[in-house]
């Protein structure tokens, strides 16, 4: 009887994650433009936002429907979205100037940092 409800308690959070990370990977894929994924040299944004979109009907119907038995497409979805997340994202980033600033501050301006004029 615990076990039954371990099983399914894990069912339930395993499934939440997997439709998180659908979801997350969507809306990025989404934000980014156009012309930036043929500048970083990926896939069309029209091939991931099929692709991540596809993952999220899979999480959806996979988990009200199917249960543990459609888990082999759910983790394919998942490998997609964690591609677009570690490869296709960062150089969308990269490509369109985006991200945190690498060292620094905020009050360094082009030369350096401004002391006020100390």
């Amino acid at each position: 009887m615990l076990m039954d409800k371990f099983d399914s308690a894990l069912w339930v959070v395993t499934t939440l994650v997997l439709l998180g990370m659908a979801v997350v990977a969507l809306v990025f894929a989404a934000l980014g433009r156009e012309d930036a994924y043929r500048a970083a040299d990926k896939k069309t944004k029209k091939f991931w936002l099929l692709l991540l979109g596809g993952n999220l009907v899979v999480n959806l119907v996979g988990a009200g429907l199917l249960g543990p038995m459609f888990m082999m497409f759910q983790i394919a979805g998942l490998v997609a979205a964690i591609v677009f997340m570690v490869d296709v994202r960062p150089a969308l980033r990269e490509v369109t100037g985006g991200g945190r600033r690498r060292g620094g501050s905020s009050s360094d301006g082009p030369y350096g940092p401004y002391n006020g004029g100390r």
